[in-house]
């Protein structure tokens, strides 16, 4: 898989998410699997440098070298503290626990049952500037859950945008990519909707600092956005490191 698995989008997509979870016929758009590709984070769209998720490169005793969807080398180093769990079947996005009507949990694995080519998440500490992480948990993912992520980032500026918005010039939004960090032009008509979770919304509710979701495709060169979902403003990040918002302090995770 190329790369990142859809645990973000891990935290950048936990509000937008959540929306389309919650209302998936709203603007017959369906509802994105989570994420974080590369570095990802603990709660919403920000990121908080819990982890990353990509394809093993190479297996040591004591790490595994991790290549993200951006193409960036990670060390995840793990030790006798580090919980080894694989992906089963009925668990939703990436696995981050049961699914949704109960599921299975992670099947414990041991660190040797990761081999180079297998799609993983690490969970815990990361010092970007080093590129590594002091993981806390490993999670293998099934072949199934890599090539849609795969696929998905691929679809990323083509298909479908996501990220926080940095401007408002007309009918043109302008965000930060949370996949790749650089900046898109979102343009809207009057055939867009926009929702934020259940309720309709127009383009003035939309404001800078915001996290959204565009659903659509690039027309004449520009992306032009048939959906929209506007997870609201990024607030503080809470005790336990999730991210809240206004709209909702306490998301339930996607589906």
């Amino acid at each position: 898989m190329k790369h990142r698995l859809l645990f973000a989008m891990l935290s950048a997509l936990v509000l937008v998410a959540t929306a389309a979870a919650q209302d998936p016929g709203a603007a017959g758009v369906a509802a994105p699997q989570r994420p974080a590709f590369g570095p990802m984070g603990g709660g919403a769209m920000g990121m908080m440098d819990r982890g990353v998720l990509g394809t093993v490169t190479e297996v040591a005793a004591d790490h595994y070298t991790v290549k993200t969807p951006l193409g960036d080398l990670y060390t995840v180093r793990f030790s006798s503290n580090t919980r080894f769990v694989k992906q089963t079947s009925g668990m939703g996005g990436a696995g981050y626990g049961r699914g949704r009507n109960g599921g299975s949990p992670p099947e414990p694995i041991q660190a040797t049952a990761i081999k180079a080519g297998d799609a993983v998440t690490a969970m815990g500490s990361i010092d970007a500037a080093a590129k590594s992480v002091s993981a806390l948990r490993v999670m293998l993912l099934d072949p199934e859950t890599a090539q849609r992520m795969e696929q998905m980032e691929a679809n990323f500026g083509k298909t479908w945008l996501q990220g926080k918005v940095t401007a408002i010039n007309g009918t043109t939004i302008v965000l930060t990519g949370t996949l790749d960090h650089a900046a898109h032009n979102v343009a809207v008509d009057e055939n867009t909707t926009f929702r934020r979770r259940r309720d309709p919304v127009t383009l003035a509710d939309i404001q800078v600092g915001d996290m959204l979701r565009a659903d659509g495709g690039v027309k004449d060169g520009v992306f032009t956005a048939a959906a929209i979902h506007d997870g609201g403003a990024i607030v503080a990040p809470r005790q336990n490191g999730s991210m809240g918002s206004p709209a909702d302090a306490s998301p339930p995770p996607p589906q």
